[in-house]
């Protein structure tokens, strides 16, 4: 792995108070021979098991994640 970003966007509700109701979380991975069930597993144990704002807001809120595995290749990273 050379990079790793997370970008999370959400909806709220349109009547006050305007309270957060769904959240998409998007995990970016940059590297070479990257495994998709190794991340697709780190993130299910994040949202599962680790994350206590998850744990927090998932009663009120939806939260969706989603990622993306941009392979960088050695020519990129030689650059």
């Amino acid at each position: 792995m050379t990079d790793y970003r997370v970008e999370i966007s959400g909806e709220r509700r349109e009547e006050h108070p305007r309270a957060f109701i769904k959240f998409h979380i998007k995990h970016i991975v940059h590297g070479r021979n990257i495994s998709e069930k190794a991340v697709a597993d780190a993130i299910k144990l994040s949202d599962e098991t680790y994350c206590s704002v998850g744990a927090t807001v998932r009663p009120t809120a939806e939260i969706v994640t989603s990622y993306e595995i941009v392979d960088v290749s050695e020519k990129t990273l030689a650059a």
